[in-house]
């Protein structure tokens, strides 16, 4: 009986080391399997653009200022006839304001009385004159004798001079009194702000009671805009894109203001006076757009895309199919020397840092499902939009299957689900040199 028991718990302690060593065969030496996906070529419309953030800014813009002081007594009317303010549309001349004109006024009124102070010692210096050459006459008939003395010939001959010398400053003083009336008279129609263009008032600064004072620099009272028909919007551009950027150059742009909404423009100029800030350097460009309706109003910030190319209906890939390279033990075995020579596959474990596509006609690889494994496709890119880029190679066709990333079959299942039926993916177990890789691992470079 004992040994009928020795027996079989020996028979028990085999079972369960040979049930322990199949599940360590089975779990612990089981090589992970890894899922590429894989995305289709197609064709595509490519729109590559700069974007930036700009305002909205009227074409022409005249500040109106005041040349004299003094307090604003009245505001004018527009061409509805009411009083001036925000949004008031004007015309050429329109009065805008008027300002406290007493002190000008007298102003004038004591220039004009100096004038006609001045105009009547002309009169008086001209009758002086005349008596001074009669007597000068009469002392040259006589010349110097014994009827007239010498002194006395010359004292004659100089009050002749002095009364043509008198009348001389009396005419002077005439012309300057009469500049002091035309300044006089021209401040007092200062006081009179008046409307320099026809355009719609956007800014105004100045209240009835408020004082202005003229300076050095003129105060400003109205902002008018000149024609909000034509607008502008004015972008700052980073310095590393300003070189894609020409005049009449085409540009769309939104407002938050109506959003889903897309408005059109092109290039006008861009400016040279290149501002810094925080070591980086922008340049102003104007774009110039039609406002026929009115809608775009002034200061709006503008979302702008700048564009620098278009493709149509060309075979486009995701930039994550040109980033991802494949381990050595991915690549198809006839493949791999050519791989290794040309530096295509990474090493075990490590993550691409290759770049997005480049420029136009850019040799770059692609890499195609072929069975468990993969193989390289030359070719060929051109425009970008930033997350599709063109290419184009002898080999290539479309709705060819190219490879974006990978994800371990573990990931796949902790996620509770297969994978997409958009995403094509290839299944195949790995080598113990595989293990260790995260799933998803980060060769892709992720989805643009």
């Amino acid at each position: 009986m004992r040994r009928t028991s020795r027996f079989t718990v020996i028979a028990i302690g085999v079972t369960a080391l040979l049930a322990g060593l199949g599940a360590w065969h089975l779990y612990g030496e089981r090589e992970p399997v890894t899922k590429l996906r894989t995305v289709p070529v197609k064709r595509a419309d490519l729109l590559a653009t700069i974007g930036a953030t700009g305002t909205v800014e009227p074409e022409e813009v005249v500040d109106v200022g005041a040349q004299v002081a003094g307090q604003i007594n009245a505001f004018g009317t527009d061409v509805n006839g009411k009083p001036v303010d925000y949004g008031s549309v004007v015309d050429e001349g329109t009065v805008l304001a008027q300002i406290d004109d007493s002190l000008y006024a007298a102003d004038v009124q004591q220039a004009q009385a100096n004038l006609n102070s001045a105009e009547a010692n002309v009169v008086q210096s001209q009758a002086k004159l005349n008596q001074a050459r009669q007597d000068w006459e009469r002392a040259q008939k006589l010349g110097p004798s014994e009827a007239l003395a010498p002194s006395a010939y010359d004292q004659y001959k100089a009050n002749f001079e002095v009364a043509k010398a008198n009348l001389g400053v009396s005419q002077a003083a005439v012309v300057q009194t009469q500049a002091a009336l035309n300044r006089a008279r021209r401040n007092l129609g200062y006081c009179t702000i008046k409307s320099p263009v026809k355009g719609v008032i956007i800014d105004r600064r100045v209240n009835i009671g408020q004082t202005v004072v003229s300076s050095l620099n003129a105060p400003s009272l109205f902002l008018i805009a000149k024609d909000l028909k034509r607008i502008q919007v004015w972008v700052s551009v980073n310095e590393a894109d300003i070189g894609n950027i020409n005049p009449g150059q085409a540009v769309t742009f939104t407002v938050d203001a109506f959003p889903g909404e897309v408005f059109h423009g092109q290039v006008g100029k861009v400016r040279l006076n290149a501002s810094m800030t925080q070591n980086v350097v922008t340049y102003t460009v104007v774009v110039n757009t039609d406002n026929a309706d009115g809608r775009l109003l002034p200061y709006l910030t503008a979302n702008v895309q700048f564009i620098s190319g278009r493709r149509e209906n060309v075979l486009a890939v995701p930039n994550a199919a040109l980033r991802w390279e494949p381990q050595a033990s991915d690549i198809a075995p006839e493949f791999r020397q050519q791989a290794d020579a040309a530096g295509g596959a990474q090493t075990q474990g490590s993550a691409s840092t290759t770049a997005p596509a480049g420029p136009a006609e850019t040799p770059r690889t692609l890499w195609v499902a072929q069975g468990n494994y993969v193989r390289p496709l030359k070719v060929k890119t051109g425009l970008t939009d930033g997350t599709l880029t063109e290419v184009a190679g002898a080999d290539l066709s479309e709705a060819m299957n190219v490879v974006v990333g990978e994800q371990s079959s573990q990931a796949s299942a902790d996620a509770g689900g297969g994978a997409s039926p958009f995403t094509p993916q290839l299944g195949r177990a790995r080598g113990n040199a595989a293990q260790g890789v995260t799933a998803g691992g980060g060769r892709s470079g992720g989805a643009p």
